[in-house]
């Protein structure tokens, strides 16, 4: 089982945003974290998870992935998300995120689990702090994906 605690944060909505990582597989331990100039803190939600996922390097694993996101953890264990895609993410937020998203999670057998942000959960904390981090960060990257939307 890998246990993967995710979370996103920007300087403003939308401003500079990052995501913070922290991947537990038995006594093995990884830490992930970018940031971006021009994002938005729900891209950064989602960004997170993302990049676990394509950290890994198996298929058909067992995850548990615990982020502070409600935007995140309810439209998968709610299933919203795939009405969304039905619909072809019509009227939807970051469609190009939850394509690729979409197509990490069948990949694997993965539960989601909400954890309280800022709260007493040490790795949620661990990962607000690479996250802040990233978005204050020097040469951020580019969210085309945002970007491009907004031009």
């Amino acid at each position: 089982m890998i246990f993967i605690y995710t979370d996103g944060a920007s300087r403003g909505n939308p401003g500079p945003g990052g995501y913070g990582v922290v991947m537990l597989y038995g006594s093995l331990r990884r830490e992930l974290s970018e940031g971006f100039r021009l994002t938005t803190n729900n891209r950064m939600e989602l960004w997170s998870v993302i990049a676990a996922l394509e950290a890994l390097k198996k298929e058909d694993l067992m995850i548990t992935i615990y982020s502070d996101s409600k935007y995140v953890v309810d439209a998968v264990e709610k299933k919203w998300v795939f009405d969304w895609e039905k619909k072809n993410f019509k009227d939807k937020k970051n469609p190009d995120l939850w394509k690729r998203f979409l197509e990490l999670y069948r990949k694997h057998r993965i539960k989601f689990v909400w954890v309280k942000g800022h709260a007493s959960n040490k790795e949620n904390n661990r990962c607000d702090e690479l996250a802040v981090a990233a978005a204050m960060g020097k040469n951020l990257g580019v969210d085309a994906g945002y970007e491009n939307i907004q031009s």
